[in-house]
């Protein structure tokens, strides 16, 4: 692991304590993961200095456990923390944005396509 990606790790010590999010850069995705198992992952691209967040799934043997809510969580603060605007595409997540106003700031609306 990189120095720059445990800089970015995610511990979640309240929902899930053994739960580690990763920034997957090279794969353009987060991942979670409880022990070795990955458990989750938010998908995103990059529109210059933007990053817009396309989809975000747990895995049905880790559902309801909050893991989706920590990885949202997560790559917000870690935006915050970057000082990146994020588009959110993704339902789950844009929910999550709406629920909590402190991170309205740094969303973008998606681009509309004319046609």
């Amino acid at each position: 692991m990189t120095t720059q990606q445990e800089a970015s790790d995610y511990r979640c010590p309240m929902d899930q304590p053994d739960l580690v999010v990763t920034d997957q850069r090279a794969a353009m995705r987060y991942e979670a993961h409880i022990g070795t198992e990955l458990a989750g992952f938010v998908e995103y691209r990059w529109v210059g200095r933007r990053r817009v967040l396309l989809h975000t799934e747990v895995l049905p043997a880790f559902g309801g456990r909050g893991i989706g809510v920590a990885m949202a969580r997560h790559v917000l603060e870690d935006a915050l923390a970057s000082e990146l605007r994020v588009t959110v595409k993704c339902p789950f997540i844009r929910v999550y944005v709406e629920r909590h106003p402190e991170y309205a700031a740094i969303t973008t609306p998606p681009r509309r396509h004319s046609g």
